[in-house]
């Protein structure tokens, strides 16, 4: 039986906050919690987010889910037949079933590169990306917390793709949960890559926690989103990125500053 246009819009809502907070609710408790001393001189800025901030960005993930739910169920739901999407791999192969991720990969990141300078324009950035800048010292939880007009432009990376190149069913969906990961990833707070990684061939053209933080922290520079390809060949890669990694990844270096744990629970 064929679900009712409520019956998709509530699927997809639960299911996108269900992957969000499984997501995020596990960085925090591994990053903030578990393992906070002994990775605390991974964490890129020597101090916690305030409790205000966590709650704040909750609230807005939740409408930023909403929206996403919406803007799934008008491609989806009312535009599925338009789509390009298929569900047998032979249609294209597995060769092409491959490829296809690297098509989503790269018009994600050239689409968020470009949206995201735009939203640092003076009036877009004072009316519609601050709410997202709020958190200058970003957790797992900021990773969705956009103000509603932004929420909107983020989701219509689901639409850009499901009207222009052919996706298996499978890899779109596995896609959009990847994507939710390393956006976690980039607002965690923690770096993850290893010491020296953005130095590397290919690491440095990926974006990282530090990059991102750090474009939180200062309030430009670093724009992408899974790589720093278009920061690299634009100039927008801020120039203390490279310190700031090596500093974050020094771990002899900085564990005398860890601070006292009781104090930075409640964001003191």
């Amino acid at each position: 039986m064929e679900m009712t246009f409520f019956e998709f819009w509530t699927k997809e809502a639960v299911g996108i906050v269900t992957d969000y907070f499984k997501f995020a609710t596990a960085a925090f408790v591994i990053f903030y919690i578990l393992l906070k001393k002994p990775m605390w001189f991974r964490k890129v800025q020597k101090k916690l987010p305030k409790i205000t901030d966590y709650g704040r960005d909750i609230m807005y993930s939740m409408i930023s889910v909403l929206i996403f739910a919406t803007v799934a169920l008008l491609v989806f739901y009312y535009g599925g037949d338009y789509t390009n999407q298929y569900d047998n791999i032979s249609d294209y192969g597995w060769p092409y079933y491959i490829v296809s991720w690297v098509f989503m990969f790269a018009i994600h990141d050239t689409y968020f590169y470009w949206m995201h300078r735009a939203m640092h324009h003076p009036f877009l950035f004072k009316h519609v990306h601050l709410v997202h800048h709020k958190s200058t010292n970003p957790s797992p939880w900021t990773a969705y917390a956009f103000h509603p007009i932004e929420g909107f432009l983020e989701a219509m990376i689901v639409p850009l793709i499901a009207f222009t190149i052919p996706t298996h069913t499978n890899a779109l969906g596995l896609f959009l949960l990847f994507q939710i990961m390393y956006n976690v990833y980039g607002h965690l707070g923690f770096e993850l890559y290893p010491k020296g990684f953005h130095k590397t061939m290919v690491g440095k053209y990926v974006n990282t926690s530090v990059a991102h933080n750090l474009h939180h922290d200062k309030f430009d520079g670093n724009y992408g989103l899974y790589f720093l390809i278009w920061d690299r060949w634009f100039g927008t890669v801020r120039t203390d990125y490279d310190a700031t990694y090596e500093e974050t990844t020094e771990g002899e270096v900085r564990q005398e500053h860890t601070p006292e744990p009781a104090r930075e629970l409640v964001g003191a």
